[in-house]
């Protein structure tokens, strides 16, 4: 938990963070990183590299054995604090605050940040921590093509990758497409700016249809651009009184891929459930597609014509 990550955090110095980059490093090549390798990464003499090992055993950022060799590993507490150490000396946060949220793949935290410049006033952010490793690895791998066919597969490196792939995809889209705009990313970490509204389950709209207009044109307008949520739902979505935003990013997908119309089928049936069951509202499937992928292609033809 990052609780307990928080409480050792400003124990920690440099050569602390050296021998958990160096566990960090090491996991890509070994299930339980040797000590011998951590000799070589951090340039420890023997006794002090235990020393300090074993404290951080004891503040559980990192995990032990001795069988069949005495090695390592970090789980996510470890790679928390890594993560929150790169964000520290960016100045990207200056403070962490409550959990506000726990999905099955993630963790996301309030935290404060200086605005650019040093002008006004520290605003709030958030920081979502991936936490893909929560669930079985080889699910985890079955259904994220991005994770490829590694042997020496850490279930942080799936975090890590997942955090770096929506990061990646929200840069790309903002601000065109609707969501919290990205701040800053670090191994398993994203800063981004709070949504606004709340939770499309969670609200009673006066104005369903405008709603529901407004969630397709933006499905309308990512799609254009190359991108499938493929993730999409009421869970996902925030409302506010004059917008809505899409989050959770990781599982994107372009219209090139294999099941591309069959995916986006399901974030637009998806959506269109939601309006249905709680507002009566009906729209046709098959006509919102049309309009969807339409729009699209006449956006591949005036960006044509332009160059």
């Amino acid at each position: 938990m990052i609780d307990e990550v928080l409480k050792v955090f400003k124990k920690l110095d440099a050569k602390d963070f050296r021998i958990l980059t160096g566990i960090e490093t090491g996991m890509k090549h070994f299930e339980w990183v040797p000590v011998e390798e951590l000799n070589k990464y951090t340039k420890l003499p023997f006794d002090k590299l235990e020393y300090r090992l074993k404290r951080l055993v004891k503040d559980k950022l990192v995990v032990r054995t001795t069988q069949p060799y005495e090695g390592f590993q970090i789980y996510f507490e470890g790679y928390d604090a890594l993560a929150l150490n790169a964000f520290v000396k960016r100045k990207s946060i200056n403070a962490i605050g409550d959990e506000i949220g726990v999905g099955k793949e993630s963790v996301i935290y309030e935290a404060i940040r200086q605005p650019e410049l040093a002008i006004g006033e520290p605003y709030p952010v958030i920081i979502k921590f991936h936490r893909e490793g929560r669930t079985s690895f080889k699910q985890i791998k079955r259904v994220r093509e991005h994770l490829g066919e590694r042997e020496h597969f850490s279930w942080i490196y799936a975090a890590r990758l997942a955090a770096q792939r929506e990061y990646e995809i929200m840069t790309q889209l903002y601000p065109r497409v609707s969501l919290p705009k990205p701040l800053d990313q670090n191994r398993h970490a994203i800063i981004m700016e709070l949504a606004k509204g709340n939770l499309l389950s969670k609200t009673k709209l006066l104005d369903p249809e405008w709603y529901l207009d407004e969630i397709l044109r933006q499905v309308k307008i990512t799609y254009s651009l190359g991108v499938i949520h493929a993730d999409l739902s009421e869970y996902n979505i925030f409302v506010s009184e004059d917008s809505v935003q899409f989050i959770d990013w990781p599982q994107y997908i372009t219209p090139d891929h294999p099941h591309a119309d069959e995916i986006l089928e399901r974030d637009v049936s998806n959506v269109l459930a939601h309006f249905s069951r709680k507002y009566n509202i009906e729209r046709e499937l098959e006509e919102v597609l049309e309009e969807i992928k339409s729009a699209a292609e006449k956006s591949v033809e005036e960006t044509a014509e332009e160059a």
